[in-house]
């Protein structure tokens, strides 16, 4: 189920309050130099390789050491260096504008976990700035302890570290809201409508890969994966819609979420029929999007057979997405744990890693 949102005009902060708000995504490296560094802070993270060091810290040396350079010829393809961070800067200042039209003194921050900004130089900024309120919200829909709990963390400790002791709001997911689904379902539905002249289309709604232990373990990304999927087949209401969902940007030898992307390409062209492909977890463009799905993918696709190959666009600056991203204060202030956009847990209970204490 959806939940809606409310119309703009809720208080982001109230008069007399200076609030930071700081939207958070992965990151990228900004340069060639950059790509080996950002590699190893991914995968020393141990949210992303579980052993303890310095086992991690060897593991992350030969991984970002062996895969720098393909990485480097990844990244040369969209101008040497991550767009993610010119997408995200795009996405605050389109939420400035609006948290600017509202009572008291509102900024936004930008937060990248494994590049710049990171942790320690968000939270100088926001020591700087003052504010007697912070709110924290994710550009990642669905919630999980490899992307949204890390970089909570992350943030959390080094706030600690610099002795900034300022009440921190945190959204945890929002993957069914309205202003996350009604651009997803927008975007998808033009891209319908033009595939249909070469049959009728198959969806792929495609998210980043997990480990299939790491949901084992309790990770709710799957499922809210599974629910965001759910509400834009509902909200496109097209009759014996055909449509799946894939996991891509497997890394590493162990067992993946499935099925992969490259399957369900190969299936569609078996069964010769036109595919779009949409990036449901994705709210900004970048070298999963880019590269990946928009390149990569369609040689599979034109190798496969399949008649046609299309990508719906990430919601991006949106202004339904921007708008819900002022709202979601509503739902976090002066929650004693991390919260979702409908104000409480979402998640069935066997999902132990959900970060909800009520």
């Amino acid at each position: 189920m959806a939940y809606a949102l409310k119309p703009l005009g809720i208080r982001m902060s109230k008069p007399n309050t200076r609030t930071a708000v700081v939207i958070f995504n992965l990151g990228g490296p900004d340069s060639p130099t950059a790509v080996r560094p950002f590699l190893f802070n991914l995968f020393n993270d141990p949210y992303i390789i579980t052993l303890p060091n310095p086992f991690r810290w060897l593991i992350a040396t030969l991984i970002s050491t062996l895969r720098a350079k393909k990485s480097r010829g990844i990244y040369e393809r969209v101008g040497g260096k991550s767009v993610l961070l010119p997408e995200t800067q795009q996405q605050a200042d389109a939420l400035q504008k609006i948290l600017d039209d509202q009572p008291g003194d509102s900024r936004v921050f930008i937060f990248m976990r494994y590049w710049h900004p990171m942790a320690h130089e968000v939270i100088a900024d926001i020591k700087s700035y003052e504010p007697n309120r912070i709110i924290v919200v994710p550009l990642y829909p669905q919630f999980s302890t490899t992307t949204t709990q890390t970089s909570i963390v992350a943030l959390k400790t080094e706030a600690k570290r610099q002795g900034v002791d300022i009440p921190m709001d945190v959204l945890c997911c929002y993957p069914t809201a309205a202003g996350f689904i009604e651009p997803v379902t927008n975007k998808l539905r033009d891209a319908y409508e033009a595939a249909k002249n070469y049959g009728k289309p198959r969806i792929l709604f495609s998210a980043h890969g997990l480990p299939e232990k790491i949901v084992a373990a309790g990770d709710p990304y799957q499922w809210q994966v599974e629910q965001s999927t759910n509400a834009v087949v509902q909200k496109l209401d097209i009759e014996d819609l055909d449509y799946a969902i894939c996991y891509q940007s497997r890394v590493g030898p162990v067992k993946w979420l499935q099925p992969s992307i490259e399957e369900e390409i190969r299936r569609a062209g078996r069964d010769s029929v036109p595919l779009i492909v949409t990036p449901i977890a994705f709210v900004s463009e970048h070298v999963e999007t880019l590269v990946e799905l928009d390149e990569d993918m369609k040689i599979i696709a034109d190798e496969a057979g399949v008649p046609h190959y299309t990508r719906a666009g990430a919601v991006r600056v949106d202004e339904k997405y921007i708008a819900a991203l002022a709202n979601f204060s509503e739902f976090v202030e002066g929650k004693k744990s991390p919260c979702s956009w409908t104000g409480s847990r979402i998640c069935p209970a066997n999902f132990t890693a959900c970060p909800h204490t009520h």
